[in-house]
């Protein structure tokens, strides 16, 4: 085997590098981990590559191959991990008289969520067919099943289920495709699935659908409250929030939601000065989102937190806030702020 591999480098190279964005996002979407989605990957190209030389495209495109591979990956992952939270997942939220004085304490124990970077994933990655062209009308269904709310609620699911629901209403593969993939019958496939969904609405039934990042306004509103917090003026940005607004901080337990907390919590612990933040934007699961940086004793601004927003006509819906400095190269961002 090692002398077939040795004379098709080039080959491989060539029929898999347009699946390794699909794959990632796939492998984000199982395990909610970018770095673990990246190992994944890498794992998922290793096994491919020692296996290349029995591929059977007569059996099965390189596409449906290669997601077989990543799939049972993930599935063999997640047998020994337990699923990646939210702080909303775990308790409830931070009482309002209690937000500004309560102690905050990191729970760096906890596998928490991570978003993903929108730059490490393509077009060409989303909603591909079996040749990799990008389908417009997938592209933009694969794009919203990349955004936060939905990955979290797909954490609830078992792993089985959730590979069934990914499989098929992400990438579209058909019934026959995924029980060959999983080794089970078609029948057993459109059961797990049935459950997925009904239990994936169960998990999150009033999620309010975000914006996508064609939409300027939503954009606009999230630009707005990250100008706002920059220059820490709590009247501004208490206005740019949604009535029933959350806010969250992984590693940190504890969340809050309504304008009112939230606004509370801000003013009390982040907002202390105009000096005390500079940002960055990025873009994290088709979602507006930044980079921030928070000004330490030696009077730079260091990487602090990557901060994801969700906005309706209302406001801002949703922050999620990964105080995780480790994401900054992720996401292509320095760890101490530029300048």
């Amino acid at each position: 085997m090692t002398e077939t591999l040795d004379m098709q480098p080039e080959e491989f190279v060539r029929q898999t590098d347009p699946f390794r964005r699909e794959l990632l996002g796939h492998c984000y979407r199982m395990l909610g981990s970018v770095h673990d989605a990246e190992d994944l990957v890498q794992e998922t190209m290793l096994r491919a590559w020692r296996s290349y030389p029995e591929f059977d495209p007569g059996r099965a495109s390189m596409r449906t191959w290669l997601h077989r591979i990543a799939t049972n990956a993930c599935l063999n992952a997640l047998d020994s991990r337990s699923r990646r939270p939210l702080p909303s997942d775990l308790t409830g939220p931070g009482d309002l008289a209690e937000a500004p004085r309560r102690p905050v304490g990191r729970h760096a124990e906890i596998a928490w969520l991570q978003p993903f970077p929108d730059a490490l994933l393509g077009s060409d990655a989303l909603g591909t067919d079996a040749g990799g062209t990008a389908d417009p009308a997938a592209v933009v269904a694969a794009r919203d099943s990349i955004r936060l709310a939905f990955v979290a609620a797909l954490q609830h699911l078992p792993a089985r289920q959730r590979a069934v629901l990914i499989l098929r209403d992400v990438l579209a593969c058909r019934a026959a495709e995924v029980a060959d993939l999983l080794e089970i019958t078609a029948a057993a496939v459109n059961s797990a699935l049935q459950r997925a969904r009904a239990q994936l609405q169960e998990a999150a039934p009033s999620q309010e659908h975000p914006a996508r990042p064609a939409d300027r306004a939503q954009r606009e509103m999230a630009d707005r409250y990250v100008a706002a917090f920059v220059q820490a003026d709590i009247d501004t940005l208490t206005r740019l929030l949604a009535d029933e607004v959350v806010l969250e901080m992984p590693p940190f337990l504890i969340w809050f939601r309504g304008r009112d907390g939230v606004a509370a919590f801000l003013a009390a612990r982040a907002l202390a000065a105009p000096d005390r933040w500079r940002v960055l934007p990025v873009g994290a699961n088709g979602q507006p989102a930044v980079g921030a940086y928070l000004r330490q004793p030696d009077g730079r601004h260091h990487a602090h937190s990557v901060q994801v927003f969700s906005a309706g006509a209302a406001g801002v819906t949703w922050i999620a806030a990964f105080a995780e400095p480790g994401l900054f190269p992720t996401f292509g961002l320095p760890l101490v702020y530029p300048g």
